[in-house]
């Protein structure tokens, strides 16, 4: 049985999807009612998620709130993850001195005792190659039972190749998606080392699920896009279509997640019950090896040598 067994709950098996709490009432993707979001997070565990993704920067700390409100008493069955270095009010803080204090308010904000891991979040270089004593202020608060694994959340194959060199890591979170593959070259030493690896942004905000095309308009987080960058992710979602069969790819988007076994848990972002609702039928979405082969081919052609951008 998989289980939650990295953050001491050895006896609680993992649904390998997980809730990606960025969007939890955040303008930036469009607000979303308190109390609708508090019943999201309700009846995604109802559902038998359990492991929830958030960071004191999301929604200037709205995100952490909810999820605090939402679990309750079912505070020893869940694993919640959230972040230091980017705050409530849109600033950074790197200093060491700044992650107790910040974890500290993670807590009363999340309303419990413990974060089941602490990642710091987009860290500089310096500090994932360890010049820094980053990582054994995290080993201290991990001992002193403050958190109970921590690690980083990444984006690339490079700094993963960083944090691979060190021994006391318990927790990657990384960009990895259909569009956003490199860092597969690198998943069987993530296995070999144990680590709980998190796939962040599994439809490239929204793009695997086959809805947008060129003529699509965007507003908040998704207007990063240049007219080109839209241009080329519209002619990459038709390639993709014409490979998978089908209009419709967010399924298959986080099945091809799914298929690699160094992946621990993917969190979607969820903003509704329907989304929920399709990011866990994947679970139980046939997805053929024959099937990765193609879509990690079609990433080698199309996009490995000319990467996107975020």
């Amino acid at each position: 049985m998989n289980t939650l067994s990295k953050f001491g709950k050895p006896s609680v098996a993992l649904t390998r999807v997980g809730f990606g709490a960025w969007q939890l009432a955040n303008p930036l993707w469009g607000e979303v009612d308190e109390g609708e979001a508090i019943r999201l997070v309700r009846s995604a565990i109802d559902k038998g998620v359990n492991f929830f993704d958030t960071a004191p920067g999301y929604a200037a700390g709205a995100s952490e709130r909810i999820i605090g409100k939402a679990i309750g008493s079912d505070r020893g069955r869940i694993a919640v993850s959230s972040k230091f270095g980017h705050n409530p009010d849109g600033t950074t803080d790197w200093h060491v001195a700044s992650i107790e204090p910040s974890l500290r308010g993670s807590l009363e904000r999340l309303q419990t005792t413990y974060l089941d891991a602490l990642l710091l979040h987009n860290p500089p270089r310096e500090i994932l190659e360890g010049h820094t004593n980053h990582f054994q202020e995290l080993a201290r608060l991990k001992q002193s039972g403050l958190i109970r694994a921590y690690g980083v959340s990444i984006d690339t194959k490079e700094e993963l190749a960083m944090v691979l060199k060190r021994g006391d890591i318990d927790v990657v979170e990384l960009l990895f998606n259909v569009f956003f593959q490199t860092p597969r070259d690198l998943f069987d030493e993530v296995k070999a080392k144990k680590i709980f690896l998190v796939c962040k942004v599994p439809l490239d905000s929204g793009w695997l699920t086959g809805k947008y095309d060129a003529q699509s308009i965007f507003t908040g987080i998704r207007a990063r896009w240049s007219r080109a960058d839209v241009e080329r992710r519209a002619r990459l979602v038709r390639e993709l279509k014409t490979i998978l069969g089908k209009e419709d790819t967010s399924l298959d988007a986080i099945a091809f997640l799914l298929s690699y076994d160094a992946v621990s848990c993917v969190i979607p972002g969820i903003k509704t019950n329907r989304q929920m609702n399709d990011n866990l039928a994947s679970l139980h979405h046939p997805f053929p090896l024959e099937t990765r082969k193609k879509l990690e081919a079609f990433y080698d052609r199309a996009i490995r040598n000319d990467p996107l951008p975020w």
